[in-house]
């Protein structure tokens, strides 16, 4: 007789590799779709943080008609919002057609479509009002300054596009699990359907702040708006934010590096148990992103705070089941003594490689957000380019070097292609170029940041002032490691599109397996019922109160301010 606990385990962490069939037409271009859209915003993005950086390095003057704070308005919101969104989805959507039978419904295909034409639609709008500096207020949109009332509704495009995606990933996943009662979800769905209900909570507090209070105060039906519910209501989703990058880029980690190295996945339970932990202790922290405002309790600050601190815990978790996995991979490859699996590694792949060194970079990354999370010595670095430095590690190396691994094998898939020794060799270097070019780039800002040099601000030396002259060698530094990131982003774009013209072949789909040894998967992790109160639970506790407080005591708000 089988014993029940032994048949819900032994359920594979995704579709077996093996006996290789070509990827599905209609879901290829979903993907790609998502893909390339993603890495044109790249680029664009790209062009305006090159030309940011020798503005603010002293080397260039713009043309009339363009302005610092324009070019900054594009940068932040064509690579943090637009890029990793679209990307995240067409990943998380190649997994989810993999591992769940094979194919997308009809009704999750339609979803997908509907998600992407809205998000596109809103990227192309918001990007419109952008270069013609009617809604230059950067990509956190802070109030009092006011954009146009067309980048709002681009803003409600984007989240509503991303909520159409969210919801096909979710039909798709629930229709598997009603057709295999009793059994163990794949591990890469399982960590989709996370992901995305992190960010379709989140999404709710920027949906909110856009709709009730952006829109209405643009168009003229207030005068005024409450500033610190406004930033209160962003913080809530963007905190989470960097944890929707990460989650995919950890995803990559756990379930396609073990597959690539040739070894196994270190333990399914303590995969889903991390990403359990991130879901609940990401989003009721956001009030660690205000620590040096005014109107909000210090009480209801220490509680976030030490609500962020518990994030550390499942990335800790994921560190020591990342390293297990190379370790145990190495030594059954006959590896010898204490760091003997190290050279076994295959650091000639790309697709090993760039996701390597962003989990290398994840490690001082990790560092600067205790800091910035810390009440005392966040009021050292706050507002200063030791900010910009820390998601400069985070978002654009540890994120963007993992999503660079995973479309070097992602298109080859899905474009029934495989990836030449030339690409490959290209895709090593446009790696080290990136990780040299954020090395000269956000190296200086922490440095220059602690300081006191501060962010969000074009070249000036303060009449002369002698600490802001003393700040210029390392604003030059940054616009060299600029201008060495932008040449990585050409070839890379480059490679995307060799890659799609790249010689046919069987390119399997590389979903790592659970090792044998590994313990059993509870039952209770994927009891969605449960998580989903706890997190709505400690939403409630986190932030009604301080909330109410805003509303109640408002203030007279405060009216529009333009500054550009």
């Amino acid at each position: 007789m089988t014993d029940p606990k032994s048949k819900y385990a032994a359920s594979s962490a995704g579709a077996k590799s093996e006996g290789h069939t070509p990827y599905p037409r209609q879901e290829a271009s979903i993907v790609l779709s998502h893909i390339i859209f993603a890495f044109i915003a790249l680029l664009v993005g790209g062009i305006a943080g090159l030309l940011q950086g020798l503005v603010r390095g002293g080397m260039l003057t713009l043309p009339g008609g363009i302005g610092y704070y324009q070019l900054l308005t594009a940068h932040g919101v064509l690579m943090a919002l637009v890029f990793t969104t679209f990307f995240i989805i067409g990943f998380l959507y190649s997994g989810i057609a993999q591992t769940l039978g094979g194919k997308l419904l009809p009704a999750t295909r339609r979803f997908a479509w509907l998600g992407f034409v809205l998000m596109a639609a809103g990227t192309v709008l918001g990007t419109i009002m952008i270069l013609q500096n009617k809604a230059t207020v950067l990509y956190t949109f802070y109030a009092p300054m006011q954009a146009s009332v067309l980048f709002y509704i681009a803003l409600v495009l984007l989240v509503v596009g991303s909520w159409s995606s969210g919801f096909g990933m979710i039909y798709q996943y629930r229709y598997w699990r009603r057709k295999h009662q009793g059994k163990l979800s794949p591990l890469f769905a399982f960590m989709a359907i996370v992901t995305m209900l992190m960010w379709l909570i989140a999404t709710l507090g920027v949906a909110a702040t856009v709709l009730f209070q952006f829109i209405p105060w643009s168009v003229g039906w207030v005068d005024t708006i409450n500033v610190m519910l406004s930033r209160t209501l962003f913080w809530y989703f963007g905190h989470p934010l960097v944890y929707f990058w990460l989650l995919p880029a950890y995803m990559c980690w756990y379930v396609i590096i073990p597959k690539i190295i040739g070894g196994r996945i270190f333990s399914d339970a303590l995969a889903r148990l991390s990403f359990i932990l991130l879901l609940l202790f990401s989003i009721p922290v956001g009030f660690h992103h205000q620590l040096m405002e005014p109107g909000i309790s210090p009480v209801w600050k220490y509680i976030q705070v030490v609500l962020t601190f518990m994030v550390v815990i499942p990335s800790l978790m994921t560190a020591f089941s990342l390293f297990a996995t190379f370790e145990i991979s190495g030594r059954e490859k006959g590896a010898k003594g204490l760091f003997g699996w190290v050279k076994v590694l295959p650091w000639k792949d790309v697709r090993f490689f760039a996701p390597f060194m962003g989990m290398l970079i994840f490690i001082p990354a990790g560092a600067g957000g205790i800091i910035n999370a810390s009440h005392q010595m966040n009021g050292v670095i706050h507002n200063t380019l030791w900010v910009t430095g820390h998601f400069h590690l985070t978002v654009a190396t540890s994120v963007a070097l993992t999503f660079f691994g995973i479309a070097y094998w992602l298109i080859p898939v899905v474009t029934n292609r495989v990836l030449t020794p030339a690409m490959n060799r290209l895709g090593i270097i446009q790696t080290i170029l990136w990780l040299i070019g954020m090395l000269f780039m956000s190296g200086p800002m922490h440095a220059v940041g602690l300081l006191g040099s501060p962010r969000r601000t074009a070249f000036t030396t303060y009449n002369d002032h002698p600490d802001a002259v003393l700040w210029m060698p390392y604003h030059v530094a940054m616009a060299i490691g600029g201008t060495i990131l932008f040449v990585a982003v050409i070839l890379m774009v480059y490679n995307i599109f060799a890659m799609m013209r790249a010689p046919r072949g069987e390119t399997p789909y590389p979903l790592g397996e659970v090792a044998d040894q590994a313990e059993p998967t509870p039952k209770l992790l994927e009891r969605w019922r449960v998580w989903i109160a706890i997190v709505v639970l400690l939403i409630l506790f986190a932030y009604t109160i301080p909330v109410i407080d805003m509303v109640r005591h408002a203030g007279p708000g405060s009216p529009t301010w333009i500054t550009w």
